[in-house]
């Protein structure tokens, strides 16, 4: 017989941020013990359900017992299990741990040999017998790293458990967890539900606990009801909400039964940037900020509330006083900031620690200074407007308003330089300068913002990379490697060399604060990542052929490699990358230096033609890479596969006659060169 399962943990009030992924976590693990035991099929799906105080899976087509287990225990081979018709100790000694005779043995191919085995069958379990373990496990892999105990008892869980139901179709499956007995009867909302719910079947969960319990069990039902609820409202107002899907995933696991409420607040509020309201609502309250048609932050939002009341203005009125607290809070930090100007706050920085190896934050503003206004002259922008940038990018960190909410930082730096009158391209590189943040995040705006932007993350990674604080694999408190994909990011939308941007940082330190390989190491790092980064676009071997010529530009490379790929389409692509591995090969076994091809040593007409085919085409080559027009410069070398052929074919480039041997080294080290002109075409090869 089968049923549909239901599992339900009852809980105090779980974490909201990790209701999900533990939810998940409960489920898939549940599930999956289920299959290994053959309760279900192996393609079933199951139903998770997660609200602030529950866990629960609902799984369809569940067997009440067992299939029957049939198991073969291999053994001794059977070419050595005997000797002289008697069975040897191993083999005596396998049966006997079996709890059979030899002779009851069987024997078995496992896949090299036959072997002696014990085959054995026997009668399913209960689902009753093995749930209450299931369960238990499923419990003890949650990821949840911070566990609490309750009352006089010894187990531990997220929150304290007061429930725990298991229904098979309508029967309760018997079973402990957590010290709890299993039962069919739950609790609905805390203070909507008339008491305790019992529910009649495992198919009937949802249903009933909605209808008796006042509670929505499905996690994702309930988040599509919130985003519906509140774009219904926003849209009456003529608004847009502001908010991201981690606010709407949290408020989800705060509630049972979303009601979803307009409030307001005072016109006034309005005079405070509206970054700093937004983010006051959104992380302290949980309240979605209403934007008009012009984005401009309204004096209304909009709450979701765990309860449904006749007349709600007291639940409005209270969150009300709640937010103009805050809100109040938000406006006097702002004025108090604007007491003192920026350039005012730097001082203070000698007291914020960056890193005790490198110095203050006074410090390392004086290097991005220097390392922003040389970039920016590279970029040829103003280098005293991106100097200025930089040396007032870190102020904010000691205004109050940062010091409230650090995710500001850089845009009240913003807000704050245009109100001391600084130039507007200043006050923008002062927030762009933190641009991209994370992966997808956008790239600073114009050469100052870009200027100021690299100077910061090129001075992080030389400066904690250069003082041994390398990152290791799942290691990387410093955050290099997201930085360094910032700096890659911009890097390839601008004509820059990279390694000179990297030894310019470098330069800012203090001589022989930082290690001397610094700079070709965090080039290496750089180039690594952005072999990862180009993977999402590009084959890999492509993306090889052009790193593996250690590229400092670039802004070029995007185009090298669509010229390869290109290349590496062309019928004569295969065998000259071929050719181009031989040669690699070849010229590494060559030891000291290689001297010019000589012209007078060549011996056979093959060595000759190939080396007038080259010095005919190196012109042509050159001047399509000088020109960028790399595809073209790819394209030239298609034409040199007969004569390499023939080289290959007719020439014996290891010959007896020293002088010759190394005229024919010379010959392929010129065409090495100017096939490496791109890329290492040899990384192609097969």
């Amino acid at each position: 017989m089968t049923a549909t399962l239901l599992i339900e943990l009852l809980t105090e009030e779980l974490p909201p941020k990790a209701l999900e992924k533990l939810a998940a976590s409960f489920a898939d693990t549940i599930t999956d013990e289920l299959k290994k035991l053959q309760f279900v099929a192996s393609n079933v799906q199951s139903h998770v359900f997660a609200s602030p105080r529950r866990l629960a899976v609902q799984i369809p087509d569940v067997a009440a017992i067992q299939p029957e287990q049939h198991s073969v225990r291999r053994g001794p081979a059977v070419a050595s299990g005997m000797k002289d018709g008697q069975p040897t100790p191993a083999l005596a000694g396998f049966a006997r741990s079996c709890g059979v005779e030899v002779s009851q043995l069987t024997t078995v191919h496992d896949g090299k040999q036959d072997v002696y085995a014990h085959e054995s069958t026997k009668a399913g379990e209960s689902l009753s017998a093995v749930l209450s373990g299931i369960v238990a496990t499923a419990l003890k892999k949650l990821p949840a790293p911070k566990l609490m105990r309750w009352g006089d008892l010894d187990v531990q869980f997220v929150r304290p458990v007061h429930g725990l139901m298991m229904l098979h179709g309508e029967q309760v499956v018997a079973g402990e967890v957590l010290g709890l007995q299993s039962g069919n009867v739950t609790r609905g909302h805390r203070f909507l539900s008339a008491g305790d719910v019992t529910i009649p079947s495992a198919d009937a969960y949802p249903r009933t606990l909605a209808e008796e319990g006042k509670v929505i069990a499905s996690f994702l039902a309930r988040r599509e009801l919130v985003r519906q609820r509140l774009s219904h409202a926003a849209a009456k107002l003529n608004a847009t909400i502001a908010a991201p899907d981690a606010l709407f995933d949290e408020v989800t696991g705060l509630v049972e039964w979303p009601v979803v409420l307009e409030a307001g607040f005072e016109a006034e509020f309005l005079n405070v940037p509206q970054e700093c309201l937004i983010l006051t609502m959104q992380q302290n309250q949980k309240y979605f900020p209403l934007l008009d048609a012009q984005g401009k932050l309204m004096n209304r939002f909009l709450l979701v509330s765990n309860l449904e009341a006749a007349d709600p203005r007291f639940i409005i009125g209270g969150n009300e006083r709640v937010l103009r607290a805050r809100l109040s809070d938000a406006k006097f930090f702002y004025e108090q900031d604007q007491k003192h100007r920026l350039d005012s706050r730097l001082p203070r920085l000698e007291h914020v620690v960056y890193h005790n190896k490198i110095g203050n934050q006074l410090e390392r503003v004086t290097r991005l200074s220097s390392i922003a206004a040389a970039i920016a002259g590279k970029l040829g922008a103003d280098s005293s407007l991106a100097g200025r940038a930089a040396y007032l990018a870190k102020a904010d960190l000691v205004s109050d308003m940062v010091g409230e909410f650090p995710e500001l930082q850089g845009i009240m730096g913003r807000y704050y330089a245009r109100l001391d009158g600084e130039d507007d391209v200043v006050a923008d590189a002062i927030e762009g300068h933190y641009h991209p943040r994370f992966a997808g995040d956008s790239l600073p705006q114009g050469a100052i913002a870009t200027a100021v932007a690299l100077a910061d993350k090129l001075e992080t990674i030389v400066g904690i990379w250069g003082i041994g604080l390398i990152p290791t694999g799942d290691k990387d408190p410093f955050a290099l490697r997201r930085a360094a994909l910032g700096v890659l990011r911009m890097v390839l939308e601008q004509p820059l060399d990279l390694k000179a941007l990297i030894s310019d940082a470098a330069a800012a330190f203090p001589a022989g604060l930082l290690s001397a390989t610094v700079v070709d190491e965090v080039y290496a790092f750089c180039l690594e990542r952005l072999k990862n980064y180009l993977a999402n676009d590009y084959k890999g071997d492509e993306i090889d052929a052009v790193l593996a010529l250690a590229p400092t530009q670039l802004n070029e490379v995007g185009a090298i490699l669509a010229a390869v790929a290109q290349f590496k389409a062309l019928p004569e692509a295969a065998t000259l990358a071929a050719a181009n591995k031989r040669v690699k090969n070849i010229l590494k076994k060559t030891e000291g230096d290689i001297a010019a091809v000589n012209p007078v040593l060549f011996a056979e007409d093959a060595e000759r033609a190939l080396f007038a085919a080259v010095e005919a085409l190196a012109p042509a080559v050159d001047a399509k890479f000088a020109a960028h027009d790399f595809a073209g410069a790819l394209t030239q070398l298609a034409s040199l596969r007969a004569p390499v052929d023939a080289f290959f074919d007719g020439v014996m480039v290891m010959a007896d006659d020293l002088a010759v041997r190394a005229n024919r080294i010379a010959l392929l080290a010129r065409l090495a060169a100017l096939f490496n002109r791109v890329a290492d075409i040899s990384l192609l090869a097969e």
